[in-house]
């Protein structure tokens, strides 16, 4: 029998409401401000606040900025029209229907989050700084929900060939890693590229840390909740895991043609991994005499050990530190610490073995930074509380896994709160008045999954 193509999964259902539709909630006793106090709603700005405070951002990006670096984002594509994207898009590739340079995001605007959350230029309270404003953003759209993970691979081909020096990878999916991914990820990572992958939702069923995330030599990024503390509601986690970073409640920018506001906001681990290519490309900028090897290296070195003492599946070895990252002393190494020891026999990129037949059907799962997406504004109680603990050496991650059953979507856990409008960017419409009623959340039928074994320590060969 001819073996299924692996293919992309697009998750998360969109839910796109405006001030009529808020309003019909409020009178049905949700609990949320009305829109009557929207001119009290907190600023773009101001909800982007708790992980800048969290991760010491603003301290960070005056040491560096991420200038002179170029970033691959292989996603949806990316809306290099956008007030906080102007001027930071560079031509790139589009395939599978989009547009010729990927400088546009029609599907579901994933990719112009991910882009916005590492590269968004801000300029006001109400527009969005990225983590790294001085980079350049490099797309390659694949386009839309269901498409090959054949794609993918290309676009991480392509992007090390165009001159992108981290690439971010928020999507991933299923346990077993076809070789063509595990190839392109390779060829990467011999380009001197830092390639930064998200571990993977619960929402999605990502009970582990998926592929491409799980390859060797990858960053795989898990998420942190507002709280400061691993966000046990929605992350993957387990033996792969490296950093993490925040995932919940970020607000990302949105093409206008799906937000009227500009604006989205969501949580998921595509997220954490757009923040980790961000810090990443901050320490390109501040040492560009340093391989990807040795900015892997800094990056998991001066990370804030939180959790166990040590690495663990959570945090992996610790939560992302822009600043400890741009100026503590780290030793220098001769290989990327994430591809284990030279005794393993594992190469850069190892897949797993496919002799179940699975790794052809392996549903590629984008892995939330939008995906759990509110469009329109937002008011989200933050409370930033951060406790940062020891740093520490780790060690590599695991060899791509073996394959087992994937994990089939469950619902989507519920939303927090309504939310009332917010006041749009500068050439975006404000939200018009819609029809009454809360739009239902999309759901896919819970399926029973596999039960995974409590994490344990990353390989070590």
């Amino acid at each position: 029998m001819r073996p299924t193509r692996a293919r992309r999964h697009r998750t998360g259902g969109v839910i796109r409401f405006t001030a009529a539709t808020l309003a019909a909630m409020l009178a049905g006793g949700a609990l949320f401000v009305s829109p009557s106090a929207a001119v009290a709603a907190p600023t773009i700005a101001e909800r982007q606040q708790w992980y800048f405070d969290l991760l010491r951002i603003s301290e960070a990006q005056k040491i560096s900025n991420g200038a002179g670096v170029v970033v691959g984002v292989v996603d949806s594509g990316v809306d290099a029209s956008h007030p906080d994207l102007q001027g930071q898009v560079l031509p790139g590739k589009g395939v599978n229907g989009e547009a010729a340079d990927g400088r546009s995001d029609r599907e579901d605007g994933h990719g112009t989050g991910m882009a916005g959350t590492i590269a968004g230029i801000g300029g006001g309270p109400n527009r969005m700084t990225g983590i790294a404003p001085g980079v350049k953003i490099l797309p390659y759209a694949v386009g839309a929900d269901d498409q090959s993970m054949e794609l993918g691979a290309a676009g991480i081909r392509w992007a090390a060939d165009n001159g992108a020096k981290v690439i971010n990878l928020s999507w991933g999916g299923g346990t077993v890693t076809p070789q063509y991914l595990a190839d392109a990820v390779n060829y990467a990572l011999s380009k001197d590229v830092v390639v930064v992958a998200a571990a993977g939702n619960l929402s999605e069923g990502a009970r582990e840390v998926i592929t491409p995330a799980r390859i060797r030599g990858v960053i795989a990024v898990t998420g942190i909740g507002t709280d400061g503390a691993f966000w046990a509601a929605q992350s993957a986690q387990g033996r792969g895991a490296v950093l993490s970073a925040p995932a919940q409640d970020i607000i990302g920018p949105q093409p206008p043609a799906l937000s009227e506001s500009g604006y989205g906001i969501g949580g998921g681990t595509s997220a954490a991994a757009a923040i980790v290519s961000g810090v990443a490309a901050m320490v390109r900028a501040k040492y560009p005499d340093l391989d990807a090897a040795n900015v892997i290296e800094r990056l998991i070195r001066t990370a804030d050990d939180k959790g166990p003492e040590g690495w663990d599946g959570q945090y992996g070895d610790g939560i992302v530190n822009p600043v400890a990252a741009l100026t503590e002393d780290v030793p220098a190494v001769d290989r990327n610490p994430l591809l284990g020891d030279d005794t393993d026999g594992g190469t850069a990129a190892e897949p797993a073995p496919e002799d179940d037949g699975l790794a052809g059907n392996t549903v590629l799962l984008i892995a939330g930074g939008i995906c759990l997406l509110l469009v329109v504004v937002v008011v989200v109680a933050i409370i930033a509380a951060a406790s940062r603990g020891n740093k520490r050496r780790p060690g590599p991650p695991m060899p791509v896994g073996a394959p087992g059953p994937y994990p089939q979507p469950g619902p989507y856990p519920p939303q927090q709160g309504g939310y009332p409008p917010q006041q749009g960017s500068p050439g975006y419409p404000p939200p018009q008045p819609g029809p009454p009623g809360y739009p239902p959340q999309q759901q896919y039928p819970p399926q029973p999954g596999p039960q995974y074994p409590p994490p344990g320590p990353p390989y070590r060969g």
